[in-house]
This record gives C-alpha cells, sequence and structure tokens, in this order.
C-alpha cells in the first residue's frame, strides 16, 4: 500500500533522488531540502502529484504576498507572512523531489514549476511596492523605486541563470563530461545565501517595524544587484567557453 511506503524507506529513497548540492547555499541544503522531503513523502502518502504539489506552494505563498499588499503591517502579520513563504517555499521543493521519486515528471511540469517560480518573484516585490506606497511612511517617493530595482535584480537573475543551464545542457566538452563532479563548496554555499530566497523570506519577519523591514529590504536589495552583475559576467563567460553548435 502507498501508505506503508511512507516512512524510512519512501524518505530514503527521496535522499538518494536530491538533485546536487553544488550551486546551492546552506539554506536551501540543510533547511529547505530536508523539509521538502518529509513534504514530498507525505504528499506521495495522499496521492498527489508533482503538478498539483506545485499548486499547493502557489496556495501558500501567492496568499502570503496578498497579505503584504492589502494587510497594514504588523508583528502578526509578519509572522505569517513569513510562515506562509517559508511553507510555500519548501513544497516549491517537494514537487521536484516528489517528481523524481514517482517518475511522473515532465516538461508539462517543470515549465508550471518554473512559471510558478517567476511569478511570485514579480508578484512579491509588486506587493511591497503596494505596502510601500499604502501603508508606509517613506522619506520621499523615490523609496518607491527600490521595489521595482529589487524586482529587476531578481527575475533578470532567475531567468539569465534558467536560460544559461538550458543553452549549456548537451554542449559540455569531452574533458568537461570525463572529469569527476568537484565536491560542493561550502564557502560557496555560505556566499550565495545572501541570494536564497529562503533567506529573503526572512526579511518579512521585520513587517512589525517598518523602518527596519525597509532599510533590511534595501541592502538586501543591493547585494542582489551586486550579485546579479557578477552572475551575468560568470555565465556569460562560462558559454563563451562552450564549442559551438553545429551548422
Amino acid at each position: 500500500m502507498r501508505g506503508g511506503l511512507v516512512g524510512t524507506t519512501v524518505l530514503g529513497e527521496l535522499r538518494g533522488a536530491q538533485k546536487s548540492a553544488k550551486g546551492v547555499s546552506l539554506y536551501s541544503r540543510y533547511v529547505n531540502r530536508p523539509a521538502g522531503r518529509y513534504l514530498a513523502a507525505g504528499a506521495y502518502r495522499l496521492g498527489l502529484t508533482p503538478n498539483q504539489v506545485t499548486l499547493v506552494s502557489a496556495a501558500f505563498t501567492f496568499a502570503a504576498i496578498a497579505a503584504v499588499a492589502l494587510a497594514r503591517p504588523s508583528w502578526p502579520l509578519a509572522l505569517t507572512v513569513y510562515a506562509a513563504l517559508v511553507v510555500g517555499f519548501a513544497f516549491d521543493s517537494a514537487d521536484g523531489q516528489l517528481a523524481r521519486l514517482t517518475g511522473k515528471g515532465g516538461p508539462a511540469g517543470e515549465w508550471l514549476d518554473h512559471v510558478v517560480d517567476c511569478a511570485k518573484m514579480v508578484a512579491l516585490h509588486t506587493a511591497v511596492l503596494i505596502s510601500f506606497h499604502r501603508f508606509f511612511e517613506l522619506p520621499g517617493d523615490g523609496w518607491l523605486l527600490l521595489p521595482l530595482g529589487f524586482q529587476f535584480a531578481a527575475v533578470v537573475t532567475f531567468c539569465a541563470g534558467l536560460l544559461t543551464e538550458q543553452l549549456k545542457r548537451g554542449r559540455d566538452t569531452g574533458a568537461a563530461r570525463q572529469a569527476p563532479p568537484a565536491p560542493p563548496s561550502r564557502l560557496r554555499a555560505i556566499a550565495l545565501l545572501p541570494v536564497d530566497y529562503g533567506v529573503f523570506c526572512l526579511v518579512f519577519l521585520t513587517l512589525g517595524a517598518p523602518d527596519v523591514f525597509r532599510t533590511v529590504y534595501a541592502v538586501l536589495g543591493a547585494v542582489h544587484a551586486l550579485f546579479l552583475v557578477a552572475f551575468l559576467a560568470k555565465w556569460f563567460r562560462e558559454l563563451s567557453a562552450l564549442p559551438r553548435a553545429a551548422a
């Protein structure tokens, strides 16, 4: 029976079905993926499909986004938004793990997952912009440009990274294919923490103190902009080193 398989057997299979830890921050590696593993095991027991888990993730995430836009900042709102965003992020990890466990993943599911990811980035920063306009006592109207800049950095990073991954598939050099994969770097995993979505969710814990939220959000936005420049340079260099496609 499906329910009888949940436990150490399914969790063990899910651990074996993890994606590479290369290029993953400590938060995703040690918090989000393990949480997603347990959610994937529960979803397997309930008979949910990976696409249904993606929609559950979207429901938690967009409920939190609506709350940011519509409710006045407060400590109860901060805790509620943070909890919903974190749960949504964990389900975002669970859908891929469930797909690898059941073999039910496919192009349509991957497409849905990426569409939801992109939509939540656009919507979350838009919600912050709306909250700034409705509820915050800003020093000047220029602060309304901050969520737009943060949104630009986040979306371009996501889309450029995804496109880089697609362009690199099947075009590695023979030497690269033969070389054993390098172990994931802990230093890199620490360095990537500022641009991890799970760390970004922590910012919303400060919604009860609007001035603190505005400051922390601005600092993290600046960090994302710096990472965007570094990522774009790195990805362009890597793609330039790949062999050209045959005519």
